[in-house]
């Protein structure tokens, strides 16, 4: 079997973040007498990530997502609980640890803003030990994946938020690490350039085989590249598989959308709810189209009633799109999502 490249335990971080109330009164006596308050960003996930795998880590801003991935990458201390990298205890800091990961967080520059982009690379080449030979190598390659061969020679202050990302992307991967975190790579970019760098990601995974735990507010960057997700909302963990599953159990109904026959005779609403299951089931009600939102449990039957009854041209039974299956999930909190989840599960899935 096996081992794992991450392995977490009841990994918990809580903040000592003072407080106090307005006033030049209470900022007098908070000289003397500070009052703080526990703030828990992570409250005791437990996962483990393969070696090789892609693994989505997602949830609302506030989460915990971030804190998460200081502490597996060695720059915060867990108030509690365990986790190893590589074989590694990442807030030790051990140099063989640090030399075969890296983090990569899109709003933060490695860069040095006032020198071209090569100079930066060739820091991290002396920084990481890199031979002269395995850096031309390197460095060849991840100009051609990254297409920034017209770039490196430039003052990283003369390049656009997705140039400079993707000059920060080679620059942290120059020492080959085995393990990604990255967090939020694609923030801020248009459509394209977050195109490129999925790609990239996908490449360099398959090139290498590197782990990576990835961070997105962006659900394409998810769908692209990840089979597996991991969800926690207020630092507690609310999903760990794969992105079906997380549908499957979070989303209760499926869509039905129908493209009637020109002939087709006007549908009452009445009929429609009728067939439907009800009214709430009918979103959409035209004379060319209908849609229709329906549980998943009853869609293929919800389904042969309405072929039986009406003439189709088209009839397509979707999915919800996994950013709103998400919304849904954030909205309903930790406690009701884990009952949501826990009630989907012991139901058939049409």
């Amino acid at each position: 079997m096996t081992a794992a490249s991450i392995r977490v335990t009841d990994l918990r971080k809580t903040y000592q973040v003072p407080e106090r109330e307005g006033g030049l009164r209470a900022a007098a006596g908070s000289i003397f007498r500070r009052s703080t308050k526990s703030v828990p960003a992570v409250a005791g996930i437990t996962f483990d990530v393969s070696p090789g795998e892609i693994v989505g880590f997602l949830g609302p801003n506030g989460a915990g997502k971030t804190t998460t991935l200081k502490m597996l990458s060695g720059l915060l201390y867990p108030t509690s609980g365990e986790a190893t990298a590589l074989g590694h205890v990442p807030w030790r800091r051990e140099t063989d640890f640090l030399r075969r990961m890296t983090l990569i967080m899109g709003q933060r520059n490695q860069l040095a803003w006032d020198i071209p982009v090569i100079d930066s690379f060739e820091l991290n080449r002396a920084i990481y030990g890199v031979s002269r030979a395995e850096y031309n190598v390197r460095l060849d390659e991840l100009v051609e994946l990254l297409d920034v061969g017209d770039l490196v020679r430039k003052p990283v202050r003369n390049l656009s938020l997705g140039e400079r990302m993707k000059c920060e992307i080679a620059g942290s991967l120059l020492h080959r690490p085995e393990m990604l975190f990255l967090d939020e790579p694609t923030i801020g970019l248009d459509v394209t350039m977050q195109r490129r760098i999925r790609s990239f990601i996908a490449e360099y995974n398959a090139r290498t085989g590197a782990t990576t735990l990835l961070t997105s507010h962006y659900m394409g960057d998810v769908e692209a590249l990840c089979r597996r997700v991991i969800v926690i909302h207020h630092g507690s963990l609310l999903y760990d598989g794969d992105l079906t599953g997380l549908v499957e159990r979070f989303a209760p109904r499926k869509t039905i959308s129908i493209d009637l026959e020109p002939d087709q005779p006007a549908l009452e609403p009445g009929v429609l709810a009728g067939l439907a299951g009800g009214p709430d089931a009918v979103v959409q009600h035209g004379a060319e189209r209908v849609t229709l939102r329906v549980p998943r449990s009853e869609t293929a039957a919800v389904t042969t009633r309405l072929l039986g009854r009406v003439a189709v041209r088209d009839l397509v039974v979707e999915e919800p799109p996994i950013d709103e299956v998400i919304d849904l999930v954030f909205a309903a909190g930790p406690s009701d999502a884990a009952e949501r989840a826990e009630t989907a599960a012991a139901q058939p899935v049409a």
